[in-house]
């Protein structure tokens, strides 16, 4: 990896896009630490702290610690998440958006509706997480929301219009930068955080020593695990037919379909986080008593076995469903009947489509229960602190050694690495083709 970086840095086009890359990176950092108007600063750090194991924290591990300081681009990408997920559910379902995403031209069209989609994403983001914040918290983090229109208002616009920048910077990457724009900004937030994470749980505990082995140990076995289960390939053969034209012969080519083990991600993690908080959430508008205490605890900063249990089966049904709808939009089937291709044994058509499918769930599963394993950590390792130091129960980042990276956070960086690394062996590759051919 030193290697290439070394090689790219001595290209001078090379050079300029990962200059490029990193000023545009610096930049939303900087847009990071504006703040936005009326924000109470002590129920904002009360609401971090309780909630870094939960929906907050990985809120604020998609928008690049700008969630933290509720800065003008606290929403970050997600709207954009959000609004490419609904489009990629329902083009298989309205035939309009299949036709359109057949059509030439037509990915750029629907690329075009993700970033109209993302507008409306944006105001509905900024509006339900200050609720929600609000809810969460017990005490207002902007006091006048809702009830001043002019600050709301404003609030509104300003969090939209950062939000739509922060997209605008991952598309800058995206063309004159190195790697996937939006991912990278994501990366960059979690590599930026990590640091003061690690200072919080060393310094805030009395077990440093013990923090620090197991954040290593943890960290190590959860990279080696992400990067086989994400490289993890079933590759299914496929055999082209033959075809003669005049005296030449054409087809008869032999290649695979390779199918991931986690064709999807951390996409199942946001969903999970995001549905878990709902008990939280609703509860709040029932009277107080011990029913509505018990959740709160459950599900809010006290997270129990009902929360992790919840969080797990979540995750797993998630990702089932989402490979699915991923595997349905790609028309495998389809493309290779087009193609003169099929799947030996296996009848061309709807049977090669059925047989996808079930390949796919049953690597899927393998693939599921890592993400469930991976969700959990941070509750397995709170209870080896509970079971180890009882008299010392610290929540969120500073007791935690599983919260300083979290397990989508070290999902989206290995991913991360390993797709830019790709990418930028691809452009030396090109731009060393005769030394390669010598």
């Amino acid at each position: 990896m030193l290697e290439t970086l070394r090689t790219a840095w001595r290209l001078p086009e090379l050079r300029n896009k990962l200059l490029l890359t990193g000023l545009i990176l610096v930049i939303y950092q900087f847009a990071a630490h504006v703040p936005v108007i009326g924000v109470d600063r002590v129920a904002l750090q009360n609401l971090i702290e309780g909630q870094a194991g939960g929906f907050v924290g990985v809120l604020n591990l998609l928008s690049g610690g700008a969630l933290q300081q509720f800065s003008v681009i606290a929403n970050g990408v997600y709207p954009y998440i959000t609004a490419s997920i609904i489009l990629q559910v329902l083009t298989p379902v309205i035939p309009r958006l299949e036709q359109i995403q057949k059509e030439p031209g037509g990915r750029e069209k629907i690329e075009n509706y993700t970033y109209y989609l993302a507008i409306p994403m944006a105001i509905l983001q900024t509006v339900s997480q200050i609720n929600i914040f609000n809810a969460i918290g017990g005490r207002p983090i902007i006091p006048d929301f809702g009830v001043d229109f002019l600050l709301t208002l404003t609030v509104i616009v300003t969090m939209t219009g950062g939000t739509m920048f922060a997209i605008w910077l991952g598309q800058l990457i995206t063309e004159q930068g190195i790697g996937n724009g939006l991912s990278i900004i994501i990366f960059a937030g979690i590599v930026a955080l990590a640091p003061e994470n690690l200072v919080r749980l060393l310094t805030n505990s009395t077990q440093p020593a013990f923090n620090l082995v197991a954040f290593v140990l943890i960290t190590v076995v959860s990279i080696v695990g992400i990067v086989i289960i994400q490289e993890g390939v079933r590759r299914i053969p496929v055999q082209y037919g033959k075809r003669v034209r005049g005296r030449k012969q054409y087809g008869g080519a032999s290649t695979h379909i390779p199918l991931r083990v986690n064709p999807v991600g951390m996409i199942p993690l946001i969903f999970a986080q995001s549905v878990i908080t709902f008990p939280a959430l609703l509860v709040n508008l029932f009277p107080d008593g011990p029913l509505r205490q018990s959740i709160n605890l459950s599900f809010g900063q006290q997270q129990g076995l009902a929360y992790w249990g919840t969080f797990f089966i979540l995750v797993v049904a998630f990702t089932f469903i989402y490979s699915d709808i991923m595997v349905g939009n790609q028309n495998l089937a389809e493309n290779l009947q087009r193609n003169g291709g099929f799947i030996p044994g296996i009848r061309p058509g709807k049977r090669t489509q059925e047989y996808i499918l079930r390949v796919t769930r049953r690597i899927t599963l393998v693939g599921a229960l890592f993400l469930g394993i991976i969700a959990i950590v941070p509750g397995v390792m709170d209870l080896v602190n509970r079971l180890l130091f009882p008299n010392e129960v610290v929540f969120g980042v500073a007791g935690n050694a599983a919260l300083v990276l979290a397990g989508s956070g070290l999902i989206i960086v290995v991913g991360v690495v390993i797709d830019t690394m790709r990418q930028l062996e691809a452009q030396l590759a090109m731009r060393n083709y005769d030394r390669f051919a010598r």
